[in-house]
């Protein structure tokens, strides 16, 4: 069997002789071969140690279109069964790629181009010394990968074992061996390439009510965009924007993100990102006629690094700046560290301060091979608020531990994590004198206000389980239980803040998550729907993870993608809808009859919008 790590193989032809218990040599002639024997000891001991894996297996493939048509420059994106990159490649001008010199284990890929809808395929299982070839077929409405592998066969004469026993002897290794073209690896290094290449883009227009300030929505209507291109096969540079009005504003706000990320052949993973946004806040409570711009600033710095063999480090730090009035920064480090265990699963510890690591869960999210992070990553606005006129912003010091481990087609995870806040905002919905009208920050997406609840403390854990149902579909189960806000007893005055701000309570509540998503067959409308259970009396703060998947959400909440034609435009389109806390739960009662109030961080929205994808 051919071996496809390296494309040209020589070695020198050897050849060995014994002396047969019959036969007696000379002293001279003894010596001699007992030479020659321990310079081929030494010289094949040194090519093993140089060799690469003999174990590894490989997968490779060819991407074409309905046609047939070879396609050259899709992005080729190879995953383990955490779902997190381990590498990218570029088809070539034969359609094909290669994933060489892979420790066996079970392995997804996704394909990219523009134009089509992406294919991927989920649990290729990589043996030792196997290759695992994929035909990829791209179309406008759904594309294919089928899956060729090449096992032993059962009762075949010789053994992959026996095989590599074979190779690694110097008297029976080929004088020289040349692989078939087919198993080119189409590396940037391999053809040369223009300055950019593999460019690709997004235009999504939206509108809709949004989220809360707090949670970093959108503005109400908008334009965002997005463009990637790769610098001369050595680094990914992208660039995105936004541009829409707040709510009641006459005004548009604008965003911009860049981001660069270099690949280093060390296993270095540097990206340094820079975003600056302006939003022009509608009057309300607050402010007045006049009221300024909201402006930040923030640049960011995020790696990941092997420290051993099964030892992965993430860590970063940004610093941002927040303008309105009077200005205000923070520094916010984080860092967690990833151990692999294989077959008894994944440990996770991580570490932040400050804001919560957005740019680090953006990365996360690359594996789904869209832009659709980036824009979150970009709307993800600092939760400011006001005390006493002051402009605050929320700090939150937070510490995990998580564990995963994938059986077969479900995968369990638990989790745990302790969490202190100052300067909490949330969503606040009362009346005009409920509060002082300096402690409140206008919201970007909603008539009410912003409110700054002071300062808590609380702990949480997590288990939840996830099954595939087939290649297209999976189910999760969450529960856990953590900290939450509870309202004062009895009526809530609006004597001032402060009261209102001592008489929140705290205390440990359950909750469940119910979550479903998949494709559907005929119309390949991808549909995400959750449902999270808990005391709906109570104000829940959203916890970020930085160490799992799972999540706690509220409420019943609806995602819709549904691929539309394109008309052979050279591009592809896709319809958008969010759906956000149908029920309206989860928001917490303050005050009584004419001063009744909510706080919330989980108001519910309606959005819709179309994708441009190029």
């Amino acid at each position: 069997m051919n071996q496809r790590a390296s494309p040209l193989r020589g070695s020198l032809p050897t050849s060995s002789s014994g002396l047969s218990p019959q036969t007696s040599a000379k002293p001279s002639s003894m010596l001699l071969t007992a030479a020659l024997a321990l310079g081929l000891a030494v010289f094949s001991g040194t090519s093993l140690a140089a060799s690469p894996n003999p174990l590894a297996g490989e997968i490779f493939g060819q991407v074409k279109n309905a046609a047939g048509i070879a396609q050259m420059g899709a992005a080729v994106y190879l995953y383990n069964r955490y779902d997190e990159t381990v590498r990218r490649a570029l088809s070539n001008e034969q359609g094909r790629f290669v994933f060489d010199s892979l420790a066996p284990d079970l392995y997804s890929i996704r394909v990219i181009l523009a134009s089509f809808v992406p294919a991927e395929r989920r649990n290729i299982a990589v043996l030792p010394n196997t290759e695992n070839r994929l035909d990829i077929s791209l179309a406008n409405v759904l594309s294919t990968v089928d899956l060729i592998s090449s096992p032993v066969a059962a009762g075949a004469l010789m053994t992959d074992d026996w095989k590599w026993v074979l190779r690694t002897s110097q008297a029976t290794r080929p004088v020289l061996r040349l692989l078939p073209d087919f198993g080119t690896q189409p590396s940037e290094s391999s053809h040369p390439l223009s300055t950019f290449s593999d460019t690709t883009g997004v235009l999504k227009i939206s509108a809709g009510d949004g989220n809360s300030f707090t949670s970093g929505a959108q503005q109400d209507l908008g334009t965002a965009f997005a463009l990637a291109t790769s610098l001369a096969g050595g680094g990914r540079l992208q660039f995105d924007g936004n541009v829409g009005y707040a709510n009641d504003s006459p005004v548009p706000g604008a965003g911009i993100r860049t981001s660069y990320t270099r690949n280093s052949a060390e296993g270095s993973n540097p990206e340094f990102v820079m975003t600056a946004r302006q939003i022009n806040l509608a009057p309300g409570a607050g402010t007045s006629d006049m009221a300024p711009a909201l402006r930040t600033l923030s640049t960011s710095f995020l790696d990941r690094i092997a420290i051993a063999s099964h030892f992965t480090l993430d860590y970063g730090f940004s610093y941002e700046t927040v303008a309105y009035v009077r200005r205000v920064s923070i520094g916010s480090p984080f860092l967690r560290t990833t151990y692999d265990g294989g077959r008894w699963g994944r440990v996770r510890v991580g570490f932040s301060s400050g804001s919560h690591p957005s740019e680090l869960l953006a990365r996360d999210q690359e594996q789904n091979g869209n832009m659709e992070q980036d824009f979150v990553a970009l709307a993800s606005l600092p939760q400011a608020s006001q005390s006493d006129g002051n402009l605050t912003m929320q700090r939150t010091q937070n510490a995990e531990i998580s564990w995963e481990q994938i059986a077969g087609s479900r995968t369990y995870s638990a989790g745990a994590f302790i969490e202190s806040v100052s300067n909490a905002s949330f969503m606040l919905s009362a009346p005009a004198d409920f509060v002082p009208a300096s402690d409140l920050l206008p919201d970007l997406n909603s008539s009410s206000s912003i409110f700054n609840v002071g300062s808590y403390q609380r702990t949480g854990v997590t288990a939840a389980v996830k099954q595939a149902l087939g290649d297209h579909a999976e189910f999760t189960v969450a529960v856990g239980r953590t900290g939450a806000l509870l309202a004062p007893d009895g009526a809530a005055s609006s004597a001032g803040s402060l009261d209102l701000r001592a008489g929140l309570r705290q205390g440990q509540r359950n909750w469940v998550t119910l979550r479903i998503g998949g494709t559907l067959p005929r119309t390949h409308t991808n549909i995400s729907a959750n449902y999270g259970w808990t005391d709906f009396q109570v104000l829940m703060p959203a916890h970020y993870f930085m160490t799992q998947d799972s999540y706690q959400d509220i409420g019943f909440n609806v995602y819709v993608r549904q691929p539309l034609p394109s008309g052979g435009m050279p591009w592809r389109m896709e319809a958008i809808a969010e759906l956000r806390n149908l029920l309206a739960q989860g928001y917490l009662p303050l005050g009584a009859g004419a001063q009744r109030s909510v706080l919330t961080n989980a108001p519910r929205a309606v959005r819709g919008g179309l994708n441009f994808i190029f």
